[in-house]
């Protein structure tokens, strides 16, 4: 039991840290795109899916990169999915972690699975 609590913290870490570096990268990659205005957009936003290990997508744009990279559930490279499976592997373990964690790892997917769903998120106070 200790074992499996012990893979779950680890994975617990991993996907978030995967997600954080996703959004580093998608912020960049934004900013990029505003300052340098001779950039091509279409290039750029290939460039990035394809740093990403993304091959599905033709000719991306750059709503087309942020809801691939940020809102995809089936995208292991987004944030969403980095979070979603955060949140599973907290589930596992939730009878050992604190609830500042579990809050932590649960309002970010709640956030996501509202915005997938076209309902709108709540305000954070």
């Amino acid at each position: 039991m200790l074992s499996r609590i012990a893979e779950s913290m680890f994975w617990i870490g991993r996907y978030v840290e995967r997600a954080e570096d996703t959004a580093r990268l998608l912020q960049t990659h934004l900013r990029m795109l505003i300052e340098d205005s001779a950039a091509a957009e279409v290039d750029a936003c290939r460039n990035l899916l394809a740093l990403m290990s993304v091959d599905h997508v033709d000719d991306p744009t750059l709503i087309e990169v942020l809801r691939v990279l940020g809102y995809d559930p089936s995208e292991p490279t987004s944030i969403y999915f980095s979070y979603a499976s955060a949140r599973d592997n907290a589930r596992r373990a939730r009878e050992v972690i604190p609830l500042d964690l579990w809050e932590c790892v649960n309002t970010p997917g709640t956030s996501f699975r509202r915005r997938h769903s076209g309902r709108p998120a709540p305000m954070c106070s």
